[in-house]
């Protein structure tokens, strides 16, 4: 476990929980990305890739010492997950890798986590069933992309964190605030 980095007083930070992804993977999806046809979208860079399990949005900075403990409980009981990613598709602003959760953990820490966040009351569960996926590409026009998605093989991220974001003209970046072993 890392320790949390501070964020001060009453001010607020954009806060998002996620499984981080192993140095492997996301150099083969570095080079995934570098493949991919121009067109009018920024490549998410790799330091931002990551599988979201929730995101908070705004919050209070005196929330984050309670939203890390909610993720270091979770954590604990959780087990590594299996991912394999399944399809590329795109919504209206970013397209992403979807993955098969082979064995439904990275699922079932994203619930355990979503009920925690819940009951300390900095978050409200999607009403759609949580998406095992990686944002890879942003935009403002589809691109349409039809690049085949890249083998990446298993991928089983063995920690989650607590990230801050921070937008920026050239788009977020992103701060572990605090990172835990999946497992305990």
């Amino acid at each position: 476990m890392s320790s949390p980095a501070t964020v001060a007083g009453d001010a607020k930070t954009r806060l998002f929980l996620a499984l981080r992804l192993p140095d492997g993977t996301i150099e083969r999806l570095v080079a995934w990305q570098r493949e991919l046809p121009q067109a009018a979208f920024r490549l998410v860079p790799p330091e931002n890739l990551h599988v979201t399990l929730a995101f908070l949005g705004s919050r209070r900075a005196a929330e984050v010492p309670a939203v890390c403990g909610a993720l270091r409980e979770a954590a604990a009981a959780a087990r590594r997950p299996s991912l394999r990613v399944a399809r590329y598709r795109e919504t209206r602003s970013v397209g992403m890798l979807a993955f098969h959760d082979e064995d439904g953990r990275a699922a079932a820490l994203a619930v355990d986590l979503a009920g925690r966040l819940e009951r300390l009351g900095v978050y409200r569960a999607e009403a759609r069933p949580w998406l095992a996926h990686v944002t890879v590409v942003r935009f403002r026009v589809r691109p349409r992309l039809t690049a085949p998605p890249p083998d990446l093989g298993d991928v089983s991220p063995s920690d989650a964190a607590v990230y801050s974001s921070v937008l920026r003209s050239d788009g977020a970046q992103y701060a572990v605030l605090e990172s835990v072993a999946l497992g305990g």
